[in-house]
């Protein structure tokens, strides 16, 4: 390794990297009814950090092997808030926390019926217990301001709403 200087330099670091490959973000909306709906479920990251365990979350997952991002984000859909989506458009890929793991989000915007949405969801085989929760758009963009949200992912989604809801129409998703 080489300073600023081009001197060759011997220095050792140490790094622990979280090895988490692809995953999927899915920021579900209903344009008629003006809704997100998201999930809240328990995260111990997050009550280990803020002795809030409980967080409000777009819907995510893995990518499963031989799995595209596409299919995992109607998986998760279905798994996480019990809908498929109507219609769905990939907005961008972002690493979430790049200085500890290599996982990589792809957020996907999907266009849902909320009025069909469950209480509570999630796949039994993983042992999810999922609330499911439909909030006024503006709502939703409040509890990002106020601090109600801590995880990046939706604060990221959310804010990509409030920026861009004026040109989304149910014609792009």
């Amino acid at each position: 390794m080489a300073d600023r200087q081009g001197t060759e330099v011997g220095a050792t670091y140490e790094r622990d990297v979280l090895r988490s490959g692809r995953v999927v973000g899915v920021l579900a909306i209903d344009l008629e009814r003006d809704e997100v709906v998201l999930t809240r479920q328990f995260r111990i990251g997050g009550h280990l950090a803020t002795g809030r365990g409980e967080m409000i979350e777009i819907v995510a997952g893995r990518v499963d092997p031989g799995e595209t991002s596409e299919a995992a984000a109607r998986r998760e859909c279905v798994e996480e808030i019990g809908l498929m989506p109507l219609s769905m458009k990939r907005l961008f890929d972002f690493l979430p926390a790049p200085a500890l793991t290599d996982e990589i989000m792809t957020l996907f915007l999907a266009r849902v019926d909320a009025a069909a949405a469950p209480v509570r969801a999630g796949a039994p085989n993983d042992g999810e217990d999922i609330a499911v929760i439909r909030y006024r758009i503006g709502r939703a963009i409040e509890l990002v301001n106020g601090n109600e949200i801590q995880s990046a992912p939706t604060i990221l989604a959310l804010q990509w709403l409030q920026l861009s809801f004026s040109s989304v129409d149910s014609s792009i998703v």
